[in-house]
């Protein structure tokens, strides 16, 4: 056999099998929207547990002196004492950039793009720094904690500052607004 023959007889393999690679494909994407939808229904199940939270506050109509200002990221509000039990009614589960404003009357929470909410300062229990809140882990100290009671819920609501210099001004702010208003009936 020459092998202009040997050559002749041979013939090349198949290089791609498309109906079955397009198969894999459409199976895989139907994999991934399922999982998505699953993600889905979970998180609305979750916000139906948690449809006895009453509304959010509103921001007063009067604006006072602003006592600190953070701008940075929201992460994210749990059960108070429980890190990875997530609220997701009205809005509080959904992460954004944020606007912190503290006055005498309470912390304004501004966030482009999700709900703003209002927290009287009659219903803050604590500020701290702390290192995580569900969905993120940070470094000791990474994260603003504060602490108030919504309806008959305790709540954490965590930020981070652009500036992460700025947490310990706000928990002692926080803290002493605390201790001062501790008189008064809450």
């Amino acid at each position: 056999m020459t092998l202009i023959e040997w050559a002749a007889e041979q013939k090349s393999a198949e290089v791609t099998d498309w109906a079955g690679r397009l198969g894999w494909v459409a199976g895989l994407l139907l994999f991934i929207a399922f999982v998505y939808w699953l993600m889905r229904q979970g998180w609305k199940w979750r916000g139906s547990l948690q449809s006895d939270l009453p509304e959010l506050p509103d921001m007063p109509e009067t604006a006072d002196a602003p006592t600190l200002a953070l701008s940075g990221r929201y992460h994210g509000s749990t059960t108070a004492g429980q890190w990875l039990d997530r609220i997701v009614a009205h809005g509080l589960g959904t992460r954004s950039r944020v606007e912190l404003t503290l006055t005498d009357a309470g912390i304004a929470v501004v966030r482009p793009g999700a709900n703003d909410f209002f927290i009287p300062a009659q219903a803050l229990r604590e500020a701290r720094l702390d290192k995580g809140i569900a969905g993120k882990v940070l470094a000791e100290g990474g994260l603003l904690i504060v602490t108030w009671a919504h309806g008959e819920k305790l709540l954490d609501s965590g930020f981070r500052s652009d500036r992460a210099a700025e947490h310990a001004a706000w928990v002692e702010a926080l803290n002493s607004m605390i201790k001062t208003t501790e008189g008064t009936a809450r």
